[in-house]
């Protein structure tokens, strides 16, 4: 496994949009995957905005300020999010603007400036932040660090409407309310929750070299179970088919190479190791 350790910086893909007025915290609480009206000023969350069939168009953190909220999105999806989110205004009180002089950091520990907020996905990933531009330099091993706890990344391993948001986890990570009332997809989440439908799910793997390239099948046999996402050296994160993994009787192996499936902490689901 990838070392953790990470230096504080920012993360150069990353955009931020500020939404204000007196309406947007319902706005937000009804169009986005987390709850946020629980959200004091300094408390963050982790959500989605899904489609209506329940897809996964983009994903983020949504920080109270106390004077409005901050999103930490990818910044290659920045302009399709101001879009949708300007789609589903309507008559909503609100200013949805492109907060263009602010940039994302990110600490191992709680930072000492910007806008700071411990990871809600796991305390294992320490700190985001959000800091005016050019005040940090970029970060330097936190691909790694988050590759090694599960994480996925926006760009390098989600994209916009190819996941539900069990397959990428949200639901073990904080990023779905199961008991708030609806929001756009709400219904396909609730049903894969209650029928426990998600057999897909993105977790860590570590090969006996460095990653093969993403989109690389890992099979067992000639069946394959699971596809390579992002890499940091030996360590990758896959789209796991768990209910094949779980039936699996020959040892994994994608071109050419042994894997193995870990389990994060943060799981909750079953997992063969």
């Amino acid at each position: 496994m990838q070392s953790l350790s990470f230096s504080e910086g920012v993360l150069p893909g990353r955009a931020v949009v500020k939404i204000a007025g007196p309406e947007a915290q319902g706005f937000l609480h009804n169009l986005l995957t987390a709850d946020i009206e629980r959200l004091q000023p300094g408390d963050a969350a982790y959500a989605a905005l899904l489609s209506p069939q329940g897809k996964m168009l983009f994903e983020f953190f949504v920080l109270n300020d106390g004077t409005g909220f901050f999103l930490d999105c990818a910044g290659s999806q920045k302009a399709d999010l101001l879009k949708r989110l300007g789609f589903y205004r309507l008559r909503a009180k609100i200013a949805i603007s492109e907060a263009g002089d602010m940039e994302v950091g990110v600490a191992p520990r709680e930072p000492k400036q910007g806008l700071r907020y411990a990871d809600p996905r796991t305390p294992q990933i320490g700190w985001r932040m959000i800091v005016r531009e050019s005040s940090l330099p970029a970060a330097v091993g936190y691909d790694a660090a988050r590759i090694a706890l599960g994480l996925a990344d926006s760009d390098a391993d989600l994209g916009s409407g190819s996941f539900f948001p069990h397959e990428a986890n949200l639901d073990q990570l904080g990023g779905v309310s199961l008991t708030k009332g609806c929001y756009v997809g709400q219904e396909v989440v609730s049903r894969m929750e209650h029928r426990g439908t998600a057999r897909s799910r993105i977790l860590p793997v570590s090969f006996d070299g460095a990653a093969p390239a993403k989109g690389s099948d890992i099979k067992a046999g000639e069946k394959v179970i699971g596809t390579v996402l992002s890499s940091a050296g030996p360590d990758a994160l896959a789209l796991i088919r768990i209910d094949r993994l779980a039936e699996a009787a020959e040892p994994l192996v994608a071109e050419g190479m042994a894997v193995v499936v870990r389990k994060p902490d943060w799981v909750r689901y079953a997992v063969k190791a």
